[in-house]
C-alpha cells in the first residue's frame, strides 16, 4: 500500500473477481477510525465500482481512499478511458447493473473523470452539512470514427427491459465462470468482445428508451452504432447462445431465458447486424413466431389487466405465487380474489397433478423450454371445496414494465372456447401511419377534424372516411368473439379517428350497470381501467346525460360538461367525475339500442382544445352506435348460446359406476377451435349378470345435430345391452338397425366391450369395434398393444353385414384405454405416427393413478385439439391393492 499522507491510502488490484472482496477489506482498514455507517456504505459502493471495472474495463484497478473532517472520498480508476460509464437506467428488480444506481442513491457526491490514460469513478460520503452539487457521470459510450443509424421498429418496452437485464446477467455470470477456468466453450477474446459490444449497445440504445412508455407498450428506437460493429454483434450472439446452453446445464447461476426473451433477443441483435450491413428495418410486430412467443397484450402487464378482464384470469410470478386474480376466476374456483393473492399456485391444482406441475414449472425455469405456454390445454382445476372443475387453460408469459416475467392464465369451463390469441403480437393494431403510442399523425388528425379538400364532408369527416369508419368498426368488432375485447378493439378504433377517449356502459343480466370499457387515445393520460367496473344504479333523480341516454334519449351533444358537485344523483356524479378526470371539452352520449331494447350507452369525448363535436357529428354517432349495438347484442346471444351448449354437453356426460375390482376414469374435452357440443361420448354401466359394459363412440359432425344423434345412440345402446345377454358384435348390429329407424340416421363409430371376471381375477374383455380406433392395452410394466381384432364397418352404412367379437385377457393392474380420434389425429401427420405417440405416452404413465393417467394424456396430447376428445380408462385390480384412488 502506497501512503498518500495521514488520511489517504491507495492500492492496486488485478482485474479479477476476488478484487471486489479485497477492495472492501482495504477500504475497511483504511477507514477503521471513521463512523461505522460511512465505512459500511463506502465498502458497499467500492465493491460495486470495482466489480464494474473487472467486468467492463478488464485492466488493473487502483482504489484510493481519503478522509478529511469526517468526510470520505473514494476513487476507483482503470486504464481504459475510452470505455465510458453507461448511465444507469435499470428498474428496481434488475438482477445486475445497479452499481452506479446505488452510488447515485447513497453517495453525497459522485462523478467520473478521464484523461488520455485513465478513467476514474469517484464518490464522497459526508456525515455533516449539505454537500455541494454533484458533477454527475460523464457521457457514456466510446468514441468511434464513423457511425451508422439503426432503427428498431415497434420495440415492446417491457420485453426490451427483460431482454436487456437477462443479457447483462448472462454475460456477468459467464465472465465470473471464466475467471475460475470454466469458459463454457467461449474463447476469451470472444467473451471480451461480447462484453464490449453489449456495453456499446446499452450506451447507444439506452438514451433512446428515455421518456414515458406509450400505452401500447411499443416505441420505435433510433441509435447510432459504430459502422464496423456487425462482426462484434455476431460474436455477441454466439457467446449468448453458448451462455444459454451453459445456463440450461446449470453451469451458471442465472436461469436461461424463456422463449419470448430469446426470440426478442434474436430479433433485436439480428436487426442491428442486418442494418449495419445494409438491410432495411423489420418491425418486431410482423415477425412470425411460435405460439408461446406471442402475447395477449403487447403493452406491459399490470395487475389491473387481470382485475378488469371478464375472462377468468390468474397471474403468477416466477416464484409460483399468485400475484393477481379476478372475480370471474375466484367465483369459478370458490374463492375471493384477495384470498388467492400470495398463495402458491398449487392451491388451484388437484393433488394428483401437483408434483407434475412443480416439476414442469421448475423444468421450464431451468431449461427455458415450455410445453403448454401459448397453447390451449384441457385439464382439471381444484375448487376450494375439494371438487374438480374441468377447464381449458391458456397460459402466456408477459412482462411488467420493470422487466419481470409474469405467467398469465385464462381459464374457460371445459365446454367453452379457449381465449382467442393473436398469432402475432400487436394483432388488431391499426395499420401503420400513426405515431408510436396510438396517436394519429398530425396530418391525419387535422384531416379528421376538417375533412379532405375537394370532398363532401359531414361532421368534419369526408363521406369516404365516414363509410370507412363504419365498415372498419363492424369488421373489427365482428372479428372478435369475446365481447370485452371486441369493445376494447372498437374503442381503439374510435379514439384514433373520432374522439380522444370513449367509454362503454352496459346493463348486466341482473339489471345492474357496468362500465366495461374505457379507452384513451393519449398514452400519457390516466390509466383508463381505473374507471372500469360497477356503476351506481339509475335512480329516479338521475337526470344527467348518461341516465337520459340509458332511458333512450340521444345521441346527446354536450358542449359544456357539468362539474360533479352540481349532480344530485350518484350516477350523474360518477359520469361527471369521468369527464373531469380524463378531460372533456365536448362529448356525445348515445344509447346502445338493438331489437327494441336498450342495453347500454356509448360516451365519446374530445379534450379541451380539440375541435369540438357539433350537431353534424350526431348522425355519424347514431350510425356508429347502431352498428356497435348490433355487435354487442350478437355477442351476448353467442355467449348465451355457448352457455346453453355447455350445460347441454355436461348433461350428456354420464357418471361412472364405482366398483371394488375395476378402476374407471373418463375425460371429455371439446375442441378448442370448433363447436361447443359434438358427437363424442363415453359410457359405462353394470349389466344384470355382473359384467361391466364399456363404450366409446363418435358421431360424425361438430354441432347440435351431432350431439342429439349421440344422445340417441347412447340411450339405444344402453337399452339394447340391458335387454338381452348378447355378445358385443350382436349389440352393435342391433344398434345399427335401430339407427336406421331414426328420422335422420347418424354415421358414427363405436366400440362396445364387456369386462368379465370375479373380483380377484382373472379378467377378460370381449369387444367389437364399428369403425372406431382400436383400444390400447398397457401393462403395469409399460408393454403396449393395440386391440385390432373385432373390427367392423362403422354405424350407419349397412346394418345387414355381419360383425365379429374378439376376446382379450386383461392382466392385473393393466390399463385399457378407449379414446376418440381427436386424441391422436393431427394435420400433416400419419395415423401410424400418431398411434405410436399415444403408445409412448401410455407406457410412461402405466403406473400412474387413473386420474393422473387421463389428465396427463389430455395435457400431453390434447393441447390445441382441433376435434373433440373423449377417453375412458379401465384398470382391473384386486380390491386389496387398488392403487387408483389417490
Amino acid at each position: 500500500m502506497a501512503s498518500l499522507g495521514p488520511t489517504a491510502a491507495s492500492r492496486r488490484f488485478p482485474a479479477e473477481p476476488v478484487s471486489a472482496a479485497a477492495a472492501r477489506n482495504f477500504v475497511h482498514g483504511a477507514l477503521r477510525d471513521t463512523a461505522s455507517h460511512l465505512v459500511d456504505t463506502a465498502q458497499l459502493l467500492v465493491s460495486e465500482l470495482v466489480t464494474n471495472a473487472v467486468l467492463h474495463a478488464r485492466t488493473e484497478i487502483e482504489v484510493t481512499v481519503s478522509r478529511s473532517d469526517g468526510r470520505v472520498r473514494v476513487l476507483v480508476g482503470d486504464r481504459r478511458p475510452g470505455r465510458g460509464l453507461v448511465s444507469p437506467s435499470c428498474p428496481a428488480y434488475a438482477g445486475t447493473g445497479q452499481g452506479l444506481a446505488l452510488v447515485e442513491q447513497l453517495a453525497s457526491r459522485y462523478g467520473a473523470d478521464a484523461d488520455g490514460e485513465r478513467k476514474t469513478a469517484w464518490f464522497e460520503l459526508w456525515s455533516d452539512g449539505p454537500p455541494p452539487p454533484s458533477s454527475g457521470w460523464e457521457a457514456a459510450g466510446p468514441p468511434c470514427d464513423s457511425e451508422r443509424s439503426v432503427t428498431l421498429v415497434d420495440v415492446p418496452g417491457a420485453l426490451d427491459s427483460a431482454c436487456r437485464q437477462h443479457r447483462h446477467a448472462v454475460l456477468r455470470e459467464l465472465t465470473f465462470a471464466a475467471s475460475h477456468g470454466d469458459l463454457c466453450g467461449v474463447p476469451p477474446d470472444d467473451l471480451a468482445t461480447a462484453n464490449d459490444i453489449s456495453n456499446v449497445i446499452s450506451a447507444c440504445v439506452g438514451p433512446a428508451r428515455a421518456g414515458p412508455l406509450p400505452e401500447s407498450g411499443l416505441r420505435t428506437l433510433f441509435a447510432a452504432l459504430p459502422a464496423d460493429a456487425a462482426d462484434a454483434v455476431r460474436t455477441l450472439r454466439r457467446v449468448l447462445e453458448r451462455a444459454e446452453a451453459a445456463a440450461r446445464e446449470e453451469r451458471l447461476l442465472v436461469l436461461p431465458a424463456l422463449p419470448r426473451v430469446r426470440a426478442f433477443q434474436d430479433w433485436f441483435l439480428g436487426q442491428i447486424v442486418g442494418q449495419l450491413t445494409g438491410a432495411r428495418p423489420t418491425a418486431w410486430t410482423v415477425v412470425p413466431r411460435e405460439p408461446e412467443i406471442g402475447a395477449l397484450e403487447v403493452a406491459p402487464w399490470h395487475a389491473g389487466q387481470a382485475r378488469t378482464n371478464r375472462t377468468p384470469t390468474v397471474a403468477a410470478d416466477e416464484g409460483n405465487r399468485i400475484i393477481a386474480a379476478n372475480g370471474p376466476a375466484a367465483d369459478l374456483l370458490g374463492w375471493e380474489p384477495d384470498e388467492l393473492v400470495g398463495r402458491r399456485l398449487t392451491v388451484l391444482i388437484p393433488g394428483h397433478l401437483r408434483d407434475r406441475h412443480s416439476a414442469a414449472f421448475a423444468s421450464m425455469l431451468l431449461t427455458g423450454r415450455t410445453r403448454i405456454v401459448g397453447r390451449s390445454v384441457p385439464l382439471p382445476a381444484l375448487h376450494r371445496d375439494g371438487s374438480v372443475v374441468p377447464v381449458r387453460l391458456f397460459i402466456q408469459t408477459q412482462e411488467t414494465a420493470d422487466g419481470r416475467t409474469v405467467f398469465v392464465a385464462q381459464l374457460s369451463p371445459r365446454a367453452t372456447r379457449s381465449p382467442d390469441v393473436p398469432n402475432v403480437p400487436g394483432a388488431g393494431r391499426e395499420p401503420a401511419g400513426d405515431e408510436p403510442g396510438g396517436r394519429p399523425a398530425p396530418a391525419a388528425r387535422e384531416r379528421g377534424a376538417r375533412g379532405s379538400r375537394g370532398e363532401d364532408t359531414e361532421g368534419g369527416m369526408s363521406t369516404l372516411e365516414r363509410l370507412s369508419l363504419l365498415a372498419d368498426l363492424a369488421a373489427h368488432f365482428n372479428d372478435t368473439p369475446d365481447l370485452a375485447e371486441g369493445l376494447r378493439t372498437a374503442g381503439r378504433l374510435l379514439t384514433r379517428r373520432l374522439a380522444d377517449w370513449c367509454a362503454v356502459d352496459l346493463f348486466t343480466e341482473d339489471s345492474r350497470l357496468d362500465r366495461v370499457c374505457v379507452v384513451h387515445r393519449d398514452p400519457r393520460g390516466l390509466r383508463p381501467d381505473a374507471y372500469e367496473g360497477g356503476l351506481p344504479e339509475i335512480s329516479e333523480d338521475a337526470r344527467g346525460p348518461l341516465a337520459r341516454a340509458l332511458r333512450g334519449a340521444g345521441p346527446l351533444l354536450l358542449t359544456d360538461v357539468p362539474p360533479p358537485q352540481r349532480a344530485a344523483a350518484a350516477l350523474d356524479r360518477s359520469h361527471s367525475e369521468l369527464f373531469r378526470a380524463l378531460g372533456a371539452g365536448s362529448a356525445v352520449v348515445a344509447p346502445l339500442r338493438a331489437r327494441r331494447r336498450i342495453f347500454g350507452a356509448l360516451t365519446l369525448a374530445r379534450a379541451p382544445g380539440a375541435p369540438p363535436f357539433s350537431e353534424t357529428d350526431l348522425a355519424l354517432v347514431d350510425d356508429l352506435v347502431h352498428s356497435l349495438a348490433l355487435g354487442v347484442d350478437d355477442a351476448r346471444l353467442y355467449e348465451a348460446s355457448r352457455s346453453i351448449a355447455e350445460r347441454l354437453q355436461r348433461s350428456l356426460l354420464p357418471g361412472l359406476p364405482r366398483l371394488d375390482h375395476l378402476g374407471l376414469a373418463a375425460r371429455y374435452a371439446a375442441s378448442s377451435t370448433t363447436a361447443q357440443v359434438g358427437g363424442d361420448w363415453y359410457d359405462s354401466f353394470v349389466l344384470p349378470d355382473g359384467n361391466t359394459a364399456v363404450v366409446i363412440g363418435d358421431v360424425t359432425g361438430h354441432d347440435l345435430d351431432a350431439a342429439i344423434a349421440m344422445s340417441q345412440l347412447r340411450s339405444m345402446l344402453r337399452g339394447i345391452a340391458l335387454d338381452r345377454r348378447e355378445p358385443p358384435a350382436e349389440v352393435l348390429r342391433r344398434l345399427d338397425l335401430a339407427n336406421h329407424s331414426l328420422r335422420q340416421e347418424a354415421t358414427a363409430t363405436c366400440t362396445y366391450g364387456l369386462v368379465k371376471g370375479p373380483a380377484h381375477g382373472p379378467w377378460e374383455l370381449t369387444y367389437a369395434c364399428a369403425g372406431h380406433p382400436p383400444p390400447l392395452l398397457t401393462t403395469r410394466e409399460g408393454e403396449t398393444r393395440y386391440l385390432e381384432d373385432g373390427a367392423g364397418l362403422l354405424l350407419g352404412m349397412d346394418p345387414t353385414l355381419p360383425r365379429a367379437s374378439a376376446r382379450q385377457a386383461l392382466p392385473a393392474h393393466s390399463t385399457l384405454l378407449f379414446y376418440t380420434d381427436g386424441l391422436v389425429e393431427r394435420r400433416d401427420e400419419s395415423l401410424d405416427d400418431a398411434l405410436e405417440r399415444l403408445r409412448r405416452h401410455t407406457a410412461d404413465l402405466a403406473r400412474e393413478p387413473l386420474d393422473t393417467f387421463c389428465d396427463e394424456l389430455l395435457i400431453g396430447l390434447g393441447a390445441d385439439n382441433a376435434d373433440d376428445i373423449a377417453l375412458l380408462a379401465v384398470r382391473p385390480s384386486p380390491p386389496s391393492v387398488r392403487d387408483d384412488r389417490a
